[in-house]
Formats: structure tokens, C-alpha cells, sequence
């Protein structure tokens, strides 16, 4: 493997050459127009997503359906067709904690889907690294999985595209993915760079990424720029699997609340003329000016495939640069007032006949939703409800405690029946895949009353990100944001009972959080690790034996002033 990303770096470099020499003089035209359309966390959903995860907030708050495969083709056609010269990207997560039709098939329906769409490169997110640097490998050259053959079809051909990472190595600093592509439209070479965030250990389960390091994103996206512009290519976008937060806003608003994208786009170089960002699941649409003072888009399409930000540029033919002045961007609604592309439908259907046997398995029933959002403090009824499942499946573990983390709740679930037709208040294996779809396994560890407190108070980091964890009804707490950092945690009981902070409380927490993820590091310092199951299986377990689960109140955690 590691000789074939050699050779994919010099095929790379030899296409540099190609390039470097100066354009034409007969050129028509003064200058050329080159769209670039990206979308970022599709998350193999190729069906319109459910809930909150399947609605933009729209410009004074209001909302609007959007989303899915069959009608996003449809917008990208319409927006290609505006624009000859378009290039089609992706900003990272398009595979990954993907719902069941594309998950039982290791999300190879999702690499057909952007085969279809024509993506021309895609940065490497911290989901595609789900199952492994061996899986992503065989997402992009093709090939049946290694242990359940191929199921979706007869033969996996693999992305007609690379997978990029300008700063993902092997532990002997050799790079393990391309760092850049160069695509050629309206006549001019655009260098199109991949950079994740340089934290995806964090986020990924230490299995996954093992012989893996994660460099500096501007020390890469700089370093590649500098080799682009060098041979001749002055056109340079750059795909960021890295976001900011976001206020409530419409798609095309810069209300960002400024965080790792901002600082890493206010410091690379003035060779990059426009930055797709993803990761955050936010929608913005921003101009920020580079270490030159020039303007140039960031933005950022929400998630789930419900916007496409479009880039327009406008290339000098004889320098081969960006007229940034003269550069425009708009995130484009995947609104579901088009048809659907009938290709992309055939491509869903075929998925979901395969998946149905399993995925409209009904498990359990619900009384109303169960969203992933709630109460101020951040507590939400499925949070509530996961973690009471996750404690009840642990008991023989002699779990007191159980805690999950926000990131591993994927969408609502939703009262009113799918189209599937499995009846109001069901709940189907297929919702419950795309609520869990990580496949954690469950560990109960012993933390002293102390560590435990530390755990919470690691709710705020460092990076200004706030990580409310989920909790099981036994355990309550206060806090205040208004105290210092490291003492905001007050209140805190167990059943009722204090915590002692010398005591040894039995916690049960999914692997992930187990290895320190999200910045959880205290969870490190668990002993007596005794293993359980599947989060989704004990998710199940628990709808099959609480038939009617109704939201729970919002009475776990208290805000003080």
C-alpha cells in the first residue's frame, strides 16, 4: 500500500508538470469561469433524513425539508447546467455512522451515489476512518470486504476519485494519503487540497487509526500550496474537514462563533483561494480575509446532504489566478420542490430492497419523539433514554453510572410512522441503526467520586467546545458556566446519595469514551474494565423489554446562575 501512494504522489507530481507551462495567448477570453460545488457529513444518507437532521433553518428562523440523494442530484445538475466548468467535491464524512441501507453494505451504495454525482476528490473526514485505514483503501480502489465478501453487489469497483489527507502519515512521517488533486476546467489547472483535523484521534477509536499520525493543518495546506503554485498551478481551493459552531442562521449568514476552522483560515496561505469547511454540521457562508488581507469564502453546508455550497470563480487565463475580487458563494438548498433524479432513486431503491428484510425489523415502541435536543443544559430525551439502556445492559458489569457521549446520537427518533409503513410509534432496527450506528462496545470501568467529577468538568475544554454528556437517571448534577473553569460541577449524587469524592463508582461508557475520546481524557483512569455489548444492541434490548418509552423529564442535570 505504501508504495502505491508513492506512486500516486509522483502520478500527481508528473501532472504538475504538465501544467506549469504558461496558458495560451490565443485565448478567447481574458479570463475563464470555474464553479465549484461541494457538500460535506453526507454520512451515507441517501434517503431524506428524518427530524431536525432533515431541515435547514432558513433566515429569520423558520425551517424548510432538504436532503436526500435523489433530489440532491438534482439540485447538482441544475447548478452544473448553470455553469460548464463545475468541479465536484466533497468536504469529508461522506461514508461513516451512515443509517442502515448504506451501513449493512460498509457504505458502498454512498461511494456509488458519488460516482454518480461525479465527485472529482473528497477529503479524508474522521469517519472515514471508521473501520480502519485498510477499509478506506478498499473504499477507493474497489474490492469485496475482507470478511463479508461483497454484499451489496457482485463486485465493488471502489471511488472514481481519491480520498486526500495533506497531513496524514505513517508513524515514519511518509504520507499515507495524496495530498492534493489537480482538476482541469475552463481550460486552467485548479489544485484542489485535502487537510482533516489535526485532533482525529480524538474522535476516532485508537483501532482505527493505529500506525497513523495527524499533522498541523496549516503547516500542510501551506507546504502543498507552495508546491502547486510552484509548478504552475495558482488556482487552489482547499477541502477542510474542520468547522466552527454557528447561531441560529440561514445557510448564506456568517453568524460563526469563531473556533479551529476560523483560526486555521485566517493563517493559511494567501496561495488558497477559497476554503470548503465540514465536520461541525453548521451552515455558514463567510469571507474572511487571508494573511494578505484578500478576501476569500469559507463556508460550510450543515450535514446530511441538505445544502451544496457552490463556489463561483473567476480565473485569469494568462496567471492562472483567481480574480478574487470577483469570486461569489451561496449555499444551495437541497429543497425537495424538484424531482427526483431517477438514476440516484433506482440506486436508493435497490439499497433499501436489500436492506428491508432486516432494517423494518420492528423493536420496540415510543410515545411521542425522542429528539436529540432538549433542555438548556443539554440534556435531551434520547440522551436520557440511551444512557438508562446502556446502564440496564451493564448491570451484570455492576454498573452504578452510565454516560454517553453527544457525538454517538446520530438523529431523533420519530413518532410518526416511515414511509416503510411499520405504524405511528414504532420503532424499526433501520431507526435504531441510524440513532447508533458506530457499533461501540460497552465498558464499565471504576472512577473514584473525584474522577468522576473531573469527567464533567471536562464537558468544557480547552477549545472553547462544550460537550454535555448524556447520563442515566441514577446520577444528577448542577453547574455553572459562570464559575471557573474546572469548578463547575456542583451538586453532585448518585440515587440520591452525595458522591464521594474518595469513593469507587461502577461506570459504564462505550469504548470510544473509554480511550479518552472527545477530549474525555479522565475516562482514561477507569480500572477493573469489564466489557458488555454493542450500544445498538443494548439500545434494542432495552425497546424490547420498556415497550412504550416515553421522553423522560429534563430533571438530570440543573443549570445555576
Amino acid at each position: 500500500m505504501r508504495s502505491l501512494m508513492r506512486n500516486g504522489i509522483a502520478v500527481a507530481l508528473t501532472a504538475l508538470v504538465a501544467v506549469a507551462a504558461p496558458a495560451s495567448a490565443s485565448a478567447t477570453s481574458a479570463t475563464t469561469d470555474v464553479r465549484i460545488i461541494t457538500f460535506n457529513d453526507l454520512h451515507g444518507n441517501l434517503e431524506p433524513p428524518s427530524g431536525s437532521s432533515g431541515r435547514v433553518t432558513l433566515p429569520g428562523g423558520g425551517t424548510v425539508n432538504a436532503g436526500g440523494a435523489a433530489y440532491l442530484a438534482t439540485h447538482l445538475k441544475k447548478l452544473r447546467g448553470e455553469a460548464p466548468n463545475s468541479v465536484v467535491l466533497s468536504a469529508g464524512d461522506s461514508i461513516g455512522a451512515s443509517p442502515v441501507i448504506s451501513a449493512l453494505f460498509h457504505d458502498e451504495p454512498t461511494v456509488e451515489l458519488l460516482n454518480q454525482l461525479g465527485v472529482r476528490a473528497s477529503v479524508v473526514g474522521n469517519h472515514e476512518f471508521d473501520e480502519g485505514i485498510e477499509e478506506l483503501r478498499r473504499m477507493e480502489h474497489g474490492g469485496c470486504h475482507e470478511t463479508d465478501g461483497c454484499q451489496f453487489r457482485k463486485s465493488f469497483k471502489g471511488a472514481n476519485f481519491p480520498f486526500l489527507g495533506s497531513n496524514v502519515y505513517y508513524e515514519n512521517g511518509i504520507p499515507a494519503l495524496l495530498p492534493f488533486s489537480i482538476e482541469f476546467s475552463g481550460g486552467v489547472p485548479i489544485g484542489v487540497i485535502g487537510a482533516t483535523l489535526k485532533d482525529l484521534p480524538q474522535v476516532v477509536t485508537p483501532e482505527a487509526i493505529k500506525g497513523l499520525k495527524f499533522g498541523e493543518e496549516v503547516e500542510a495546506i501551506d507546504r502543498t500550496a507552495k508546491l502547486l503554485d510552484l509548478f504552475g498551478v495558482k488556482a487552489q481551493v482547499v477541502l477542510l474537514h474542520q468547522g466552527d459552531g454557528s447561531e441560529t442562521a440561514g445557510p448564506d449568514e456568517c453568524k460563526v462563533k469563531p473556533g479551529a476552522a476560523t483560526a486555521i483560515a485566517q493563517k493559511v496561505t494567501s496561495k488558497v483561494d477559497a476554503i470548503f469547511t465540514g465536520h461541525s454540521h453548521q451552515q455558514y457562508n463567510c469571507v474572511l480575509a487571508d494573511p494578505a488581507g484578500k478576501p476569500r469564502p469559507v463556508i460550510q453546508g450543515a450535514s446530511f446532504g441538505r445544502l451544496l455550497s457552490v463556489v463561483d470563480l473567476k480565473i485569469d487565463r494568462r496567471t492562472r489566478d483567481v480574480v478574487r475580487d470577483e469570486t461569489k458563494a451561496h449555499n444551495q438548498i437541497v429543497t425537495h420542490d424538484v424531482k427526483p433524479d431517477r438514476a440516484v432513486q433506482d440506486l436508493i431503491d435497490e439499497a433499501k430492497t436489500k436492506a428491508a428484510p432486516i432494517a423494518n425489523k420492528a423493536v420496540g415502541t415510543i410515545t411521542a419523539d425522542l429528539a436529540d435536543e432538549g433542555a438548556a443544559s443539554g440534556e435531551v430525551p434520547l440522551g436520557d433514554v440511551i444512557a438508562d439502556a446502556q446502564l440496564e445492559a451493564t448491570q451484570s458489569n455492576g454498573a452504578q453510572i452510565a454516560m454517553t457521549n453527544p457525538g454517538g446520537i446520530r438523529t431523533d427518533f420519530t413518532h410518526l410512522s416511515s414511509p416503510a409503513g411499520e405504524g405511528d410509534g414504532v420503532v424499526t432496527y433501520g431507526e435504531a441503526f441510524a440513532v447508533q450506528p458506530f457499533a461501540n462496545i460497552m465498558q464499565t470501568i471504576t472512577l473514584t467520586g473525584a474522577d468522576l467529577k473531573n469527567v464533567l468538568e471536562q464537558q468544557w475544554q480547552a477549545n472553547g467546545v462544550v460537550r454535555i454528556l448524556q447520563i442515566s437517571k441514577s446520577l444528577k448534577y448542577s453547574y455553572s458556566t459562570s464559575a471557573a473553569q474546572g469548578a463547575r460541577i456542583s451538586n453532585l449524587t448518585l440515587n440520591g446519595t452525595p458522591i464521594d469524592p474518595a469513593a469507587s463508582y461502577r461506570v459504564s461508557v462505550n469504548n470510544f469514551l473509554a480511550a479518552g475520546g472527545d477530549g474525555f481524557t479522565e475516562f482514561t483512569k477507569g480500572t477493573n474494565l469489564s466489557g458488555g455489548p454493542v450500544d445498538l444492541d443494548a439500545l434494542i434490548a432495552y425497546f424490547g423489554a420498556h415497550p412504550g418509552i416515553a421522553p423522560p423529564p429534563a430533571d438530570r442535570i440543573t443549570v445555576l446562575p
